[in-house]
């Protein structure tokens, strides 16, 4: 499988996922119109931007186009976000102890051992 197949179908689970808190939220009175879903791979976002199909890409199964409808309806927008910035990287890949501090910041997550 290519990177880009397996960042569409991982963007795809995403939104499915979001869509579904999204429906949780607003039982509670919480309504968001666009969620927006961080994609580092421009070949995934063209693929849930065209709504022909490929011969590259006719072997994805439809399940996985979940991803285009959403989009196309309003309920999701997919954006661009550079490899430097992808946050999730901190729980998917091993990092240095610089990147690993920086992606921890920039998530706000806090360091009690430095907290009085």
């Amino acid at each position: 499988m290519s990177t880009a197949e397996a960042e569409y179908i991982a963007v795809g689970s995403c939104c499915a996922q979001t869509i579904w808190l999204k429906h949780q939220l607003s039982d509670f009175g919480l309504n968001i119109s666009k969620i927006p879903l961080h994609c580092d791979n421009t070949s995934a976002i063209n693929l849930t931007k065209n709504p022909v199909k490929h011969y590259r890409t006719k072997h994805i199964e439809i399940r996985h186009h979940f991803i285009r409808d959403h989009i196309m309806n309003g309920d999701c927008e997919i954006q661009f976000v550079d490899s430097e910035n992808q946050l999730a990287d901190l729980f998917t890949k091993p990092l240095n102890k610089e990147r690993f501090n920086f992606l921890k910041n920039e998530l706000g997550i806090i360091d009690f051992k430095n907290v009085n």
